[in-house]
């Protein structure tokens, strides 16, 4: 049997990873990042330089090999995703449509102004608008079209996406993730895709690393510097975690007065990262003892 390590970034990377382990072929993958390097090896790289120094480390068993999740998993982790790309591409259409209008200098009614979701009556208003030419009312109307049509497809993803809620392997997960203050339908599904097994986290720490929930840290002799929040992270499994924790400090009494106390030490965009360390503590107790959570009463 042999041992490949792949260090690749591309997304066919786990497509090749499976196909290696049906050959009969034992690998992993690492992340190219982990794996130590010289100033000498970096403005001197080789092939076969970094081969031995892989074979050399993989020989001490010092390279740790990155989750590959199923293959059912990684489908419905796209599709989760493509809600996201879908709900960009909304919000820039509408930045498009809202420039056109400052452009030609049309100011938009003060009842609909400053509003993120458009309503109907917001939507006829920009269709009966009347701009200079004829060719910039074309561009409006079809941007106007592409909103509604990006609407459209979102909507029908969201039914998918609570479909895919309905499946063996994640109903019962995502019934205990709804428990939790601030976790709703969407951030539950986007939780039980990305993380994909919970049980490979022995602790909480190393679920918050894999978030990206841990400062930068630089510690020398007796000096040691804590800096920002990381920035290896899984970007929208923090953003969601994030978001969701500006929910659950109004629904969850006991994270709202924790808030309360870190904003008077520290800016309220940090307080809001050791709110979420919470939450996410929270989040894996449900999903390891398969208990749904209970508020605590503060009083």
């Amino acid at each position: 049997m042999v041992i490949i390590i792949l260090l690749m970034k591309r997304v066919f990377v786990a497509l090749l990873h499976r196909k290696l382990l049906n050959l009969g072929i034992i690998n992993i993958v690492v992340n190219p990042a982990d794996i130590p390097t010289t100033d000498k090896e970096r403005k001197q790289k080789e092939d076969s330089r970094d081969s031995r120094k892989i074979a050399k480390q993989l020989s001490q068993k010092d390279l740790t090999a990155i989750y590959i999740p199923e293959v059912e998993i990684e489908g419905d982790r796209n599709l989760v995703r493509y809600r996201k790309t879908l709900t960009k591409e909304i919000a820039r259409t509408k930045h498009r449509i809202k420039s056109q209008l400052y452009y030609f200098g049309i100011n938009i009614p003060t009842q609909f102004a400053g509003k993120k979701h458009w309503s109907k009556r917001f939507t006829i208003w920009l269709q009966e608008t009347k701009l200079p030419t004829e060719s910039a009312k074309m561009a409006l109307d079809g941007h106007l079209e592409m909103a509604g049509l990006l609407r459209k497809k979102q909507y029908s993803t969201n039914k998918e996406i609570r479909k895919l809620s309905e499946k063996k392997i994640y109903k019962e997960n995502y019934n205990l993730l709804l428990s939790v203050p601030g976790v709703g339908s969407l951030t539950a599904m986007i939780i039980l895709t990305e993380t994909g097994d919970i049980t490979r986290f022995k602790n909480l720490d190393k679920l918050c690393s894999f978030i990206g929930l841990v400062p930068m840290t630089n510690s020398t002799g007796e000096n040691e510097k804590t800096g920002d929040i990381t920035v290896r992270r899984n970007k929208i499994l923090r953003t969601a975690i994030v978001e969701s924790s500006w929910i659950a400090i109004r629904n969850d009494p006991a994270l709202m007065l924790a808030y309360q106390k870190l904003v008077k030490r520290m800016l309220p965009q940090k307080a809001i990262i050791r709110i979420s360390k919470k939450l996410t503590n929270r989040i894996l107790y449900v999903l390891k003892n398969k208990k749904a959570y209970v508020q605590a009463v503060v009083k």
